[in-house]
């Protein structure tokens, strides 16, 4: 899977450096003094790297953890972001990521500690706050758990905090990590999901949506707190019908009374992204929809956009008590 790794020089002997070079051992391995000589480079092309993106192990600095934009949340009285890693094992056609990165290469940035220790100093304070932490946002948070070992390592980190959630947001069905363990109560497990028929189209490489319910059926029966996010809303003709049969499949198979959240928001790109991942393509259907741009934001129109949500809301709300649905406000 990966054929080349970047490192930088000051993690080489890094313990998670070691272990993951051990495991591609048949890997080019390339010395660099900051990945950002070949992450930031210009005239490179995402969409010709996304066929076989090289690995950069790097370490980050500062900036370990983001306030959350408003509007992003899941009824934490604080919402944060962090990102052990930039960019996606999956190639998802409406992702951010390909208007937002230069690059297409994954980049894991190894000094999780780092990490760890402004999380716990956050919590530590506002001990009388509800902390949520996502982990989801410039990544798939379990897409490439068996490389990183990220949840394995971040789990116990939560659950030695009383005031902190975290929420692993993924399409993957890589959850040994998880099966493995002992349940952490503050650790929400948030699958994406589209209908059937807009991710055969636009999730590719992902995991079909079976086997993502099949996975989360796997982690209700062991206890696991789920998430639901239906974001983005992709339309189509005929969406009522395809969201109404995706909602009945996967309610057909979850417990409601372990679910922690549900959450919807439609397609949406600031104006430059959605640019750039025009022209990287330039046929792709989805681009061609009732688009429209509003103060450089690129989505549906207004009546379009108002419509869908309700009628997604009143689907789900046949489902789950009203309390457990957040609207993405963004």
């Amino acid at each position: 899977m990966i054929e080349t790794i970047y490192i930088e020089d000051n993690i080489r002997l890094h313990p998670k450096t070691l272990q993951i070079c051990s495991r591609f051992s048949q890997a080019r391995k390339i010395i660099c003094h900051r990945y950002t000589e070949i992450f930031n480079t210009k005239a490179q092309n995402f969409r010709l790297q996304k066929r076989q993106p090289a690995l950069i192990l790097a370490e980050k600095h500062n900036k370990f953890i983001h306030r959350a934009p408003a509007g992003y949340g899941i009824g934490g009285d604080r919402n944060y972001y962090f990102s052990h890693m930039l960019n996606c094992l999956y190639d998802c056609r409406y992702c951010f990521l390909q208007g937002m990165l230069q690059s297409a290469n994954y980049i894991l940035f190894v000094n999780y500690a780092d990490f760890a220790l402004e999380i716990e100093t956050i919590s530590r304070e506002n001990p009388r706050q509800q902390l949520h932490f996502f982990s989801g946002y410039d990544c798939d948070s379990l897409a490439l758990e068996p490389v990183t070992g990220f949840a394995a390592y971040f789990l116990p980190v939560f659950a030695s905090l009383g005031n902190a959630w975290l929420e692993l947001r993924t399409k993957s069905t890589q959850i040994r990590s998880l099966m493995d363990v002992s349940v952490i109560p503050r650790c929400i497990v948030a699958f994406s999901f589209t209908p059937e028929a807009t991710a055969t189209a636009l999730e590719h490489k992902a995991p079909g949506v079976q086997r993502r319910i099949e996975a989360m059926s796997r982690l209700q029966q062991q206890g696991w707190p789920l998430g639901l996010r239906f974001d983005p809303m992709i339309y189509q003709v005929g969406y009522r019908q395809q969201y109404r049969q995706l909602f009945e499949a996967i309610f057909s198979k979850i417990d409601v009374r372990i679910l922690h959240s549900v959450s919807l928001g439609v397609f949406r790109l600031p104006e430059n992204y959605f640019r750039k991942i025009h022209r990287l393509y330039p046929r792709e259907k989805l681009f061609a929809g009732p688009l429209q741009n509003t103060s450089g934001v690129v989505s549906y129109p207004d009546n379009l956009e108002q419509e869908m949500m309700h009628s997604c809301k009143d689907m789900l709300l046949q489902y789950i008590p009203e309390s457990m649905l957040f609207p993405c406000q963004l």
